[in-house]
């Protein structure tokens, strides 16, 4: 039996503590969900679910789950098939400028979010003047924040999808007499189907936990559920928002999952 060497050993070691460290903060947020003392302390005093009663029973938090799953939703509905056009415009049309038009399009990830926000607060004000109507706080202005962060992970991951996909089908069917709606309709869709589905469920996951782009947009009664979470912990600091964020953790943890069943992330990200 060969023994590992001694580099490969110190690679397991710095992977393994890499993973403690990212996940240490979330492991433990989970923890403290169940701590039965309303002071953080340690050692606990005991566990309890009671926290997630009382989570359940705080309307901000309900009112706010029920609008990040629609804007989340709406978002995604939008952004989705225009990023999937504008990927298949960009590898298979190869327009002039290819690159530009790419990076343009990947350019909101680049922006830190509250930046982004701040712009888009800034403009959405200019619009109110311009149109003679409320944008900032409304629900469209807010599902058209969050289709900036849909198209970009679209135009990646479906890019990625059409890459990685063999012609030789596509040049088949054309060959065989098929015109070019019915190729795209029966063989290229169905190739790109896994980057569709993961680019719904990614720009769901992206726009549900976004916190700095709604942060200036969101108005009373229209808050998002990372925004209501922010508000509570001004006021209180108990291990309420953990349970909160335990439920967020585990719904997102289960989106990314079903994610990567399609599409590898690592190969994406």
């Amino acid at each position: 039996m060969t023994l590992p060497s001694p580099g490969r050993i110190a690679f397991g070691a710095l992977v393994a503590a890499a993973f403690t460290l990212i996940l240490a903060p979330v492991a433990m947020v989970m923890v403290i969900s169940v701590f039965r003392q309303e002071i953080v302390s340690f050692p606990p005093s005991g566990f309890t679910l009671g926290w997630y009663v009382n989570a359940w029973a705080r309307q901000e938090f309900a009112r706010g789950l029920v609008t990040s799953a629609q804007v989340a939703l709406m978002a995604t509905l939008i952004g989705v098939p225009l990023g999937t056009a504008a990927a298949y415009a960009l590898v298979r049309g190869q327009p002039r400028g290819a690159g530009a038009l790419n990076t343009l399009l990947l350019g909101p990830l680049a922006v830190p979010g509250v930046v982004a926000g701040t712009a888009l607060y800034m403009f959405y004000l200019r619009a109110e003047f311009w149109l003679d109507r409320d944008i900032t706080s409304t629900l469209e202005g807010l599902v058209a924040a969050h289709v900036l962060l849909t198209i970009p992970w679209t135009v990646r991951l479906v890019t990625a999808s059409l890459q990685g996909m063999d012609q030789s089908a596509e040049e088949a069917a054309a060959n065989l007499g098929a015109r070019p709606f019915t190729v795209f309709r029966r063989v290229t869709l169905p190739a790109m189907r896994p980057g569709i589905i993961a680019a719904c469920l990614f720009s769901f996951i992206q726009s549900f936990e976004n916190l700095e782009l709604s942060l200036l947009l969101v108005g009373p009664g229209r808050t998002t559920l990372p925004v209501a979470m922010l508000n509570y912990l001004e006021f209180r600091v108990d291990p309420t928002l953990a349970a909160v964020a335990t439920v967020q953790i585990l719904i997102v943890a289960v989106l990314m999952l079903v994610t990567d069943r399609f599409v590898s992330i690592a190969r994406t990200v």
